[in-house]
């Protein structure tokens, strides 16, 4: 017997299964936000890797920033688009998950968009 999903589970799934099937091959933007940290990462979903990945709970970024506001937010995106890059990555789909695309999440993916990445 399976588990019921949450109403937020159920909106994740649907919206990931959208874009994997658009993405067309390109690499995907993934984002999760909690009430103290953000975090991104660049997942190649035809291997089945991440390519790259940004945190607000890296000890460098820690050091410096709150991890739970949108200036943080848009640092990781900024971080996150400069290790794509530096990667090779340049296109990816964005893979908001569940969240709203407004506050951190629209911070982050703007700021990545600033940094270079196209969606």
């Amino acid at each position: 017997m399976s588990a019921r999903l949450t109403p937020t589970e159920k909106r994740t799934q649907r919206n990931r299964s959208k874009l994997k099937k658009r993405a067309g091959g390109k690499l995907r933007l993934s984002v999760f936000r909690s009430s103290k940290h953000i975090s991104a990462q660049l997942i190649d979903d035809a291997k089945g890797v991440t390519v790259a990945a940004a945190s607000s709970q890296e000890k460098a970024f820690a050091a410096k920033n709150k991890g739970s506001n949108r200036d943080a937010a848009a640092a990781i995106g900024k971080l996150i688009a400069e290790r794509a890059i530096k990667q090779g990555a340049k296109t990816v789909v964005f893979d908001r998950g569940g969240y709203l695309f407004h506050g951190r999440v629209k911070a982050l993916a703007e700021a990545a968009r600033a940094g270079g990445l196209e969606f």
